[in-house]
């Protein structure tokens, strides 16, 4: 068995494990957002924990955060290129949650025997 500290899959994991950090991601492969726009998309997010998972993400190499000197602050998010590698993951991800989640029916239970 592989020694838990150079598993890929879980140092991949640990890096967009959060209740948001995924979601984030997937809204950012369209391109910029701001903070306020972010929010808008994540829905029940608190402001508190879009910030803390933001901040977790850019200090992880995954976004890009970007200061404009304008009144008022203006601060836009992106991804990284480091984040942009994660798309093809991200969109498999989808497409495994949109066909095994929300597309899936109830299956008929089987009898045994």
């Amino acid at each position: 068995m592989e020694d838990p500290k150079e598993c890929g899959v879980e140092a991949a994991l640990n890096l967009i494990d959060g209740k948001w950090k995924g979601v984030i991601l997937y809204h950012l492969l369209s391109g910029r957002l701001r903070f306020n726009a972010l929010g808008r998309k994540l829905g029940a997010v608190t402001q508190r924990m879009l910030t803390k998972q933001l901040r977790e993400l850019e200090r992880d190499g995954l976004i890009v955060r970007t200061v404009y000197a304008e009144v008022p602050p203006k601060v836009e998010y992106a991804l990284s290129t480091k984040g942009r590698s994660l798309e093809p993951v991200i969109c498999a991800l989808k497409a495994w949650g949109d066909a095994n989640v929300l597309g899936v029916q109830a299956e008929p239970v089987r009898k045994a025997g």
